[in-house]
């Protein structure tokens, strides 16, 4: 015999889910080598290639001025470089270099590392397989 079930509050719901997965953002970027702000930058430019610096500031919803120092940093250590637009030479692109890429994937690695590894140690198989149930919901969310 199933026992009823208490109806959802969407709302509260979404609180609870937004506090959650805050904290576990937060853990994670104890971590973190690259700041927040400039791994961001690196994880748009390696998904979607090169931008202005304008562009990168727009969708960080930044101003340029702070995009600009960001963009600075990354290419004092290496992580991206400037060049000319194809079609329009008075435009410089910020690409990511090989070596921007690899800090990202290494950054992203060290993360899932230590969720696999709270998984592992936190869960129960039975729980474990709710959470990969629960992926494909969290993607259809967004």
């Amino acid at each position: 015999m199933s026992t009823p079930r208490t109806p959802v509050d969407p709302l509260e719901l979404a609180a609870d889910l937004r506090a959650a997965l805050g904290n576990l953002v937060r853990a994670l970027r104890v971590g973190d080598e690259l700041p927040q702000n400039q791994a961001g930058v690196l994880g748009l430019l390696v998904r979607e290639g090169p931008r202005t610096t304008s562009e990168l500031a727009e969708r960080q919803r930044v101003r340029h001025q702070s995009m600009a120092r960001t963009v600075a940093l990354l290419t004092e250590a290496g992580l991206v470089r400037q060049e000319r637009h194809a079609t329009d030479g008075r435009k410089l692109l910020v690409a990511a270099t090989e070596a921007g890429t690899a800090a990202l994937h290494a950054q992203r690695a060290r993360r899932e590392g230590e969720i696999a590894a709270a998984i592992t140690e936190r869960l129960t198989p039975e729980e474990q397989s709710v959470l990969r149930q629960s992926v494909e919901l969290l993607r259809r969310l967004s």
